[in-house]
């Protein structure tokens, strides 16, 4: 459990490096992560390169003892590239070229722009891949930040041409396979074929998911070009890439294969509560802490991703610039959010950034130190748990995570599949996910994210909000395994090539479920479908599927209407509706029991979390709240009673 900030030296006077770097080192900072955003200090014309500043400032850090986490700076490509090549910009969905002057001005697809970057990206690693103070490397940054995925240029049309000709060899299987026949739209060649954007109407969904699938292999394959440059001239460093929480543009699952070591992400509490689609109550209440599942459902997600290992590479450490709103955050909750992120198994926790920076598009976004080097608030309470993991000492086998008793499966493809087709103005798959994530939450339960292709067979409950594409491993696990599944609406819906499945939803569900559905209906706000269940009266919301159950499948509940709500056979649960919280909660307790998981329903605001034989209890509340510890418990983060937004954590001993 280490910290770590980010540094920019470019950004100030070579005279402030040594007294940053000593600063660093006395508030507990073990690494540093720099020159992702420095191509044109680097290369400040083609083909010559200033490494002048880079070695003085990378020799400042490691006389102090920091480890430096290298930024590929492929994120911004200088003026001179753009100026040369400007087929190397990105075209937004409204086919607008997003042009120079912020930063990922760049299209992943651009075989002149991949050619630039390997150039690049080569130099420094051949120059730094060997430094001893030079641990690891970071591959370009955010990648898809500021909707420049997908990308719609002609370099994109080209290779997503390529693409579908590999995939189906023939356009006859392609016109078959898309429903093309549909609205005159058959193709007499791949090369006919264009990008789905400024149409008239919807575009094929057969079509858009596709172009959702090349998309993400194309960010992948930028990578790969990257991590495998790096992997060649710097044997034995971790190679990352810092992904952003609640995005999906590209399947990170896939990502992973292609050369990653470590699932870092940036966690921004604040501002993410104020933009996902949460209810206008919670974004009042949690406005200065972060709702308290946001940053742990990233955390567990990456950790998955990640094969374990995962990193904060930019940690909010106050108010930022980004969000429709930017309040200060509440005194403590940097020290939670740090805290935090280890109970869910980070190996760093780096913050954003050393210095608040006085000028250009950042200048509002906070930083551990203010523009005149003074510790902010967030600084303090970093610097306080640099302070409290200098006496911590716990060998690593205490502290390795080990798997939760609930699976949670994650599908980018859904998220795919319900952008091209919503049906409802208001369904979105990461928010539906979300909503069940904190039901397990507020049971007191520890979850793993993992992908929905994952062997789960050592999971006792396995929980899948929604699958629209069923894969086949599911079921056969189900048919094969003892544990408990739980399912949600629109499940098995769509085949993979997005058309309604021959036997009705849940499609090969049906195996294990004997159920169809009929009937589906997007709810508008207005309409809120009654039920009771355990005596808990509550609605539906946004979405219900009209299913009729099989024989060996029972409607353990049904709406006032008489449509089944939840349907189960055996060690199978359907919820066939979104629900309000309460009614959620109540039916998510419902399987926990049933899958012999012991629960303990939180106070508002409690959290839990268990790392190896490490436990933490993180209060995002307002009032103090005795932690479930035994009366043996050794404690070595505060103490019995956890207070407003604080944080206890202590070891079960045998």
């Amino acid at each position: 459990m280490q910290l770590g900030v980010c540094y920019y030296p470019e950004h100030w006077p070579e005279n402030k490096w040594e007294s940053d770097a000593r600063r660093m080192a006395e508030m507990g900072i073990a690494r540093v992560r720099i020159a992702e955003f420095a191509w044109s200090r680097i290369e400040p014309e083609p083909g010559r390169y200033d490494w002048a500043w880079l070695d003085a400032a990378i020799a400042t850090l490691a006389r102090h003892r920091l480890e430096i986490v290298i930024g590929t700076p492929t994120a911004s490509p200088p003026k001179w590239l753009v100026d040369r090549h400007p087929e190397i910009l990105p075209v937004a969905r409204d086919g607008s070229v997003m042009r120079f002057g912020s930063r990922r001005h760049y299209d992943i697809s651009s075989p002149v722009y991949r050619e630039h970057c390997a150039r690049i990206v080569e130099a420094m690693v051949r120059r730094y891949g060997g430094h001893a103070a030079v641990v690891a490397w970071q591959t370009d940054n955010e990648f898809g930040c500021h909707n420049t995925l997908p990308s719609y240029t002609q370099a994109a049309l080209h290779r997503f041409r390529r693409w579908l000709a590999d995939r189906y060899e023939t356009i006859s299987t392609l016109n078959m396979v898309w429903g093309n026949v549909f609205w005159s739209m058959e193709y007499g060649s791949f090369d006919e074929i264009e990008l789905p954007y400024c149409l008239p109407t919807d575009a094929n969904p057969a079509h858009l998911l596709d172009y959702r699938r090349f998309q993400s292999d194309e960010v992948a394959s930028f990578h790969a070009l990257q991590a495998d440059l790096i992997r060649q001239h710097a044997p034995g460093r971790d190679v990352l890439h810092n992904f952003m929480g609640f995005y999906a543009a590209f399947d990170h699952y896939a990502f992973a294969r292609h050369g990653l070591d470590v699932a870092a992400w940036d966690s921004y509490p604040i501002p993410r509560t104020e933009v996902i689609p949460l209810a206008e109550a919670d974004k009042h209440r949690w406005a200065r802490t972060g709702h308290p599942d946001v940053s742990a459902f990233s955390h567990d997600l990456y950790r998955g991703i990640g094969n374990g290992r995962m990193w904060v590479m930019e940690q909010q450490a106050g108010p930022v610039n980004w969000a429709p709103f930017n309040p200060v955050p509440q005194p403590g909750i940097v020290r939670l959010w740090t805290w935090e992120a280890f109970a869910h198994g980070a190996e760093l926790v780096s913050y954003f950034r050393w210095r608040q920076c006085p000028f250009a598009q950042e200048q509002m976004h906070s930083g551990l130190n203010t523009p005149d080097d003074t510790l902010s608030a967030g600084g303090q309470e970093a610097a306080q748990v640099g302070r409290a993991l200098r006496k911590l000492s716990l060998p690593a086998e205490r502290v390795r995570s080990t798997r939760a008793p609930v699976a949670l499966l994650f599908d980018y493809e859904a998220d795919w599949v319900f952008e091209a087709q919503r049906h409802g103005a208001d369904f979105d798959y990461q928010h539906l996910v979300f909503e069940w994530y904190s039901a397990l939450r507020e049971l007191g339960l520890d979850i793993d994210i993992v992908s929905a292709h994952a062997d789960v067979g050592e999971y006792r409950l396995v929980i899948a909000p929604t699958l629209p594409i069923l894969p086949d491993s599911v079921v056969e696990q189900i048919e094969r395994g003892t544990n408990h599944w739980v399912f949600g609406p629109r499940t098995g819906s769509k085949t993979e090539a997005f058309s309604i499945v021959p036997q009705l939803p849940p499609g090969e569900l049906q195996r294990v479920l004997p159920a169809r559905v009929v009937e589906v209906e997007s709810l508008r706000p207005s309409i809120r479908p009654t039920l009771r269940f355990n005596g808990i009266e509550g609605v539906a919301l946004r979405w219900r599927d009209h299913a009729k159950p099989g024989r060996a499948t029972e409607a353990i509940a049904r709406f006032d209407d008489g449509l089944p709500a939840v349907l189960r056979s055996e060690r199978v649960t359907y919820m066939a509706a979104c629900f309000d919280t309460t009614l959620l909660r109540a039916f998510i307790a419902d399987c926990v029991g049933r899958a012999g998981i012991e629960a303990t329903p939180m106070p508002e605001g409690l959290r839990l979390r268990r790392r190896g034989r490490l436990r933490f209890a993180i209060n995002y509340g307002d009032q103090p709240q005795a932690v479930p510890a035994s009366p043996g418990a050794r404690f070595v983060v505060g103490g019995p009673l956890a207070g407003p937004v604080d944080v206890a954590a202590w070891i079960e001993e045998d």
